[in-house]
């Protein structure tokens, strides 16, 4: 018989049941009113998630890599310096995008575990000046979450255009872009948004539209944001089908944060992380990111001496939890654990508890009960 599973990992994140609902209705037009009204309250929702109040949402068919690729190619172009500043695996990949189109770049990277500070973003300037700046706002590989004001900050003086990559930030964190000065957000709609894959999301600010109405084109068709914006503003008209199901779905998931409040949902996301990570404390794990740079929306584990990585996450599937392997350097020494998107604290407490039950088949050492305890204090149940 299937037995359901606890998704945890870094993304996907859980599907609540009122988006699968919408997820399972009946495809209607791409074109039609249902379509059209669903694009355009999703698109304002979404603009009140990453608190800007004039930009240009685009809810566009792909993966999260598919954002990356689209914001860097419609802000940047031939005789443009980018600089990527990377804390692990998509800083890197974002580097990779650059390559692939011939884009002049530089890379200013971290030790795996922490992040790039803005002193040293502020020095970098000093010695050369960059178009565009582009960041990671939690690397999903490293757990670390980047100081992205405080980059802002910065920038701001420089003048250059700010990308944040917010797939494993976006609704979860923080991103204020008026406030704070980003020019685009990217993100992808199946973490902290809480719905299932398939959509590539970018918010640009008016600045960043600006410099894609400069540029004569971009070396791309549909990841071209010009062919995509008339679409955005009247999704009656047509330029590609979208996922009809999945823009649906998510338009349902923006009403489901707006619901809980957007100030509301960040504040669960921090509890919710301090009550795994105290959970997991107690039973003698500990953490991989350094302890300033930690994200809310998931962990990276170190076990305890004595247990094994593959037996440990066997045991923890068959006990109800899906966890993620380290990536790459952490391949092997930790395990990734996802806290993100419509997470309730009921199922927090399941996984500290299926935790507990594996270690206890590990025949690890360790006081009964300790880790639920230490959960129940933080969430005070």
């Amino acid at each position: 018989m299937f037995q359901e599973k606890l998704l945890l990992i870094p993304g996907p994140s859980p599907v609540v049941p009122r988006i699968l609902d919408v997820l399972a209705k009946p495809t209607v037009s791409h074109v039609g009113p249902d379509m059209v009204r669903d694009i355009k309250e999703a698109c304002e929702n979404l603009k009140k998630i990453v608190f800007c109040e004039n930009g240009e949402p685009f809810i566009i068919s792909g993966a999260g890599t598919l954002s990356m690729e689209m914001a860097i190619l419609n802000t940047a172009g031939p005789g443009d310096r980018v600089l990527v500043l990377s804390q692990g695996y998509f800083g890197q990949r974002m580097a990779q995008i650059c390559l692939a189109f011939g884009l002049e770049h530089d890379v200013l990277e971290s030790e795996w575990g922490k992040a790039v500070t803005a002193g040293e973003l502020e020095q970098r300037l000093r010695a050369k000046n960059y178009n565009v700046v582009v960041c990671t706002h939690v690397d999903t590989a490293t757990g670390a979450c980047a100081p992205v004001e405080d980059y802002a900050s910065v920038l701001d003086k420089a003048g250059s255009l700010f990308i944040v990559d917010g797939v494993c930030a976006t609704g979860g964190v923080p991103e204020r872009m008026d406030a704070w000065g980003i020019d685009v957000v990217l993100t992808a709609a199946q973490k902290c948004l809480g719905t299932p894959p398939g959509l590539s999301i970018l918010v640009l600010s008016e600045q960043a539209m600006e410099k894609r109405r400069s540029m004569a084109a971009v070396p791309a068709y549909y990841s071209d944001l010009l062919r995509w914006l008339p679409i955005m503003h009247d999704p009656s008209k047509y330029f590609s089908t979208p996922c009809v199901n999945e823009v649906r779905a998510f338009a349902e998931a923006t009403r489901i944060i707006l619901e809980e409040g957007v100030e509301e949902r960040f504040e669960r996301h921090d509890l919710h992380a301090e009550a795994i990570r105290s959970g997991l404390a107690a039973l003698g794990f500990s953490f991989f990111t350094d302890p300033d740079y930690l994200a809310a929306t998931l962990s990276v584990v170190r076990y305890p001496d004595g247990i094994d990585d593959k037996a440990f996450r066997v045991g923890l599937f068959e006990n109800g939890v899906v966890v993620a392997g380290g990536l790459a350097q952490t391949l092997g020494q930790v395990f990734r654990m996802g806290h993100m998107g419509n997470l309730s604290s009921a199922q927090v407490k399941f996984a500290i508890g299926a935790v507990e039950k594996t270690l206890q088949g590990c025949g690890f050492r360790f006081k009964p009960g300790s880790g639920s305890e230490a959960v129940n204090k933080v969430l005070k149940a």
